[in-house]
């Protein structure tokens, strides 16, 4: 359900935008729509987990804020983004 450390700094790596980035919008929203498909997986299973259902759509919407707020600061990388990760937006 989680995503194991070696994962996490794949994609550290993989959304960096400069050396020793862990806290970029672009990092976050990474490690966050990791976490999401991971937990979707999860409830396809265990239907009636409302428990981890509520993670999940908290999540979303932690995602959805920075991503609100990467497309105000920079259109550019917030475009970038979305197409790297096949978010519909």
């Amino acid at each position: 359900m989680s995503i194991t450390p070696e994962r996490k700094q794949e994609l550290i790596k993989a959304f960096a935008t400069h050396e020793g980035d862990t806290g970029s919008p672009e990092v976050q929203i990474a490690i966050l729509s990791e976490r999401i498909d991971n937990l979707t997986e999860h409830l396809k299973v265990h239907k009636k987990d409302f428990a981890s259902r509520r993670g999940l759509l908290m999540m979303v919407g932690q995602r959805r804020r920075l991503l609100d707020y990467l497309k105000r600061q920079d259109e550019q990388r917030y475009r970038r983004i979305v197409e790297r990760l096949g978010l519909r937006r």
